[in-house]
C-alpha cells in the first residue's frame, strides 16, 4: 500500500518534487498537494510577462490537470493549510478537515516584504507575487495610473516593465545605487538601467522611501531626501519573507527559513522543506533554480537512494525588463582573482568573466547570454580554463575550436 506523502503549497518547488518523484519512486506514495491560490501551479517567473500582455495566465502553467491525474496526485488547490499535528501526524486544512500523513514537506514558498511606512495601508498600494497581484496591477496599468514601484531588484524591475508595457506611467526607485545589486556589478547595473528607461521606467537610484501620501488612497510617496513624486498607486517589491508559520507553530526549527539538513529535513523526522521557505547551512536561495535541485535530492532521498544537498552556485539567467541577464558564482571577484571584460554599449551587451585559481569563479553577462549555461557549467566543474582563458571571453564554439586546432 502506497505511503501518504502530503505537500504543502502548489508552486514551483511542488510541482517540480512531484515531477521528481514520478520518474524515481513511481506508485510508493499517495501524494496529496495542498495550495492555497485558487489555481494550478505556474511559472512564477513569468508574471511579468502576463503583466505586460505577452503571455495569457494559462499559459503559465506548468502542467495541466491531466498530468497529476496520471501520476495518482490529489490535488487540493485554492485550499489553505492551517496546522500540523506533528502527534496525529495529520495536516489540518480549511473546512475543518484533515488529511494524515506518513511523509510531509512544506514548500510554502514566501511573501512579498510589506515596507512599515507611514501610508503603507492606504487603498492602492500592493504587492507583486501572484497572479492575483497581476490581475490587479492590470486594472491600474488599464486606466493608466501614475505608479511608482519601491524596489530595484528582479521583482521590483519585473514589475515595473510589465507596468510601463501594459500602459501604466511607471517610476522605480530603489533605495541602493544600483538596479539588481545580489546580482550585477556596476558597470552591468548601469547598462542595464540604460537599456530599461527606453522601455517606459524612470528609474531614481539612492533613493529611500519616507512615506506614502494620502488622505483615503495614494496620491504621492515622499523621499528622505525631500523630493515629491506624484503617484496614483505604489507597489512594493522590495524582497521576500519565508512563509514559516505553519512550521514554527507545530514546534519546527526556525529562523529566517525553515532549518533543514543535506536531505532536506526538517528537526522533526520524515517532515520535509525546500524551495524559498526553506534555509539550508544558513542560506534561503529564494530563486528557482536551487529549488529544483533540492526537489531532485529530496525525490532521492524518498526513494531510498543516497542522496545529498550540498547547496547551490547562486545562478541568474532571466529576462529582466526585456534583456537578458545573467550572473553566477563570485561575479565581484575576491582578492587574488581577476576579471576580464568586454563591453559594447552600442550593441547594448557586456560580458565578465571572473578567474582564480586557474578556474572561472564567476560571471555577469548581460545583453548577449546565448553562452550563460557554458560559463554555469565550468563554475560548477571548476574544472580548469587555463588552455581556453585568452578565448572563452568570445564563447564556447570559439574556444572549442581554438583548443581542437
Amino acid at each position: 500500500m502506497s505511503e501518504p506523502l502530503v505537500v504543502v503549497g502548489n508552486g514551483m518547488a511542488a510541482a517540480r518534487l512531484v515531477d521528481e518523484l514520478a520518474q524515481v519512486a513511481l506508485g510508493r506514495y499517495a501524494i496529496a498537494v495542498i495550495g492555497d491560490e485558487p489555481r494550478l501551479a505556474y511559472n512564477r517567473v513569468l508574471l511579468s510577462s502576463v503583466l505586460a500582455g505577452e503571455m495569457q495566465s494559462h499559459d503559465i502553467e506548468l502542467k495541466p490537470t491531466a498530468w497529476w491525474r496520471d501520476r495518482g496526485v490529489t490535488l487540493k488547490y485554492g485550499c489553505r493549510a492551517t496546522e500540523i499535528d506533528v502527534g496525529r501526524r495529520e495536516l489540518k486544512i480549511g473546512n475543518e478537515e484533515s488529511i494524515a500523513f506518513s511523509k510531509l514537506v512544506l514548500a510554502t514558498g514566501s511573501t512579498a516584504l510589506r515596507l512599515n511606512l507611514p501610508g503603507a495601508e492606504l487603498a492602492g498600494v500592493h504587492t507583486f507575487r501572484d497572479t492575483r497581484d497581476v490581475d490587479l496591477l492590470l486594472a491600474l496599468a488599464a486606466q493608466k495610473k501614475r505608479v511608482v514601484v519601491v524596489g530595484g531588484g528582479l521583482l521590483g524591475l519585473e514589475a515595473a516593465y510589465g507596468l510601463a508595457q501594459a500602459g501604466a506611467a511607471v517610476t522605480l526607485i530603489h533605495l541602493m545605487d544600483r538596479l539588481m545589486e545580489r546580482q550585477l556589478d556596476a558597470p552591468a547595473a548601469e547598462l542595464l538601467k540604460s537599456l530599461v528607461e527606453p522601455k517606459g521606467i524612470k528609474v531614481l537610484l539612492d533613493a529611500n522611501t519616507a512615506r506614502i501620501h494620502g488622505a483615503t488612497s495614494v496620491e504621492g510617496v515622499e523621499l528622505t531626501d525631500g523630493r515629491q513624486l506624484d503617484a496614483d498607486a505604489v507597489i512594493f517589491a522590495a524582497g521576500i519573507r519565508p512563509n514559516v508559520a505553519l512550521a514554527k507553530d507545530a514546534g519546527i526549527a526556525v529562523n529566517r527559513g525553515v532549518v533543514v539538513d543535506d536531505h532536506l529535513q526538517t528537526d522533526l523526522p520524515d517532515i520535509f522543506a525546500l524551495g524559498e521557505c526553506a534555509e539550508h547551512r544558513g542560506v534561503c536561495y529564494g530563486l528557482v533554480e536551487p529549488a529544483y535541485e533540492q526537489a531532485r535530492v529530496l525525490a532521492r532521498h524518498l526513494a531510498g537512494a543516497p542522496a545529498r544537498y550540498e547547496g547551490s552556485v547562486v545562478a541568474t539567467n532571466l529576462k529582466v525588463s526585456g534583456v537578458s541577464v545573467f550572473s553566477a558564482g563570485d561575479f565581484i571577484g575576491a582578492d587574488g582573482s581577476e576579471a576580464i571584460v568586454l563591453k559594447d554599449i552600442r550593441r547594448g551587451t557586456y560580458r565578465k568573466l571572473v578567474i582564480a585559481d586557474g578556474r572561472l569563479t564567476g560571471a555577469v553577462l548581460v545583453g548577449d547570454v546565448g553562452d550563460a549555461l557554458w560559463y554555469l557549467e565550468l563554475i560548477r566543474s571548476h574544472e580548469s580554463v587555463a588552455g581556453i582563458r585568452s578565448d572563452m571571453m568570445f564563447g564556447r564554439s570559439f574556444s572549442i575550436r581554438k583548443e581542437a586546432a
